[in-house]
């Protein structure tokens, strides 16, 4: 995975939650997480940029000691706006990486394994996003295909939309009861 991938989730993001800021419902929550919709797409801006700064500053052994702050009255479309420039600095970033470049995330990462970190976060979250917005939506089944090659290369055969869905404990899959927790694999197995 690439920046490449990481542009086209942010895509999909957009296509998605861009013509509904004006909406009401940005208070309600996330799907099934604590957050409310405005704060998981905080969320997804803070991680984004989170990866980012660890390719750019390759620490070895911890995250760096930043956290990104969306300003309290920021509307949904300015929430998306940071969103947008957080993806676009981890593509940025991704594109600019070494191949064998590794970076702290529990352990070393390579540039691939932050990709589908970032697709993951995008692609989950605009699900729960879209879901406490009451929208229908389905990540695509490619981007997802690819997150779970790389982060969940022991899951279950299946719709690759469902399958990622189940294994970050966001619903059963072919009689599978939802995970109650769940890891992905980004570090390398040495």
């Amino acid at each position: 995975m690439n920046g490449d991938d990481v542009r086209a989730a942010l895509a999909e993001l957009l296509r998605a939650l861009g013509p509904h800021t004006a909406g009401p419902g940005w208070e309600a929550p996330a799907g099934l997480l604590e957050w409310s919709c405005r704060e998981t797409a905080a969320h997804v801006a803070h991680d984004l940029l989170a990866y980012a700064g660890q390719l750019a500053a390759r620490p070895t052994d911890r995250y760096l000691p930043f956290d990104l702050t969306v300003r309290e009255q920021a509307d949904p479309g300015e929430v998306l706006a940071v969103v947008t420039a957080c993806a676009h600095l981890l593509a940025t970033a991704l594109d600019a990486a070494p191949p064998g470049l590794r970076a702290w995330h529990h352990g070393p990462c390579d540039p691939p394994g932050f990709a589908a970190m970032g697709v993951a976060e995008t692609l989950l979250h605009t699900h729960d996003i879209t879901c406490g917005l009451g929208l229908p939506w389905q990540p695509p089944a490619g981007l997802c295909a690819a997150v779970l090659a790389r982060l969940f290369p022991g899951a279950p055969p299946g719709e690759p939309a469902d399958v990622l869905l189940w294994c970050t404990g966001r619903g059963e899959l072919n009689g599978r009861p939802r995970k109650a927790s769940w890891t992905w694999r980004a570090a390398l197995v040495s």
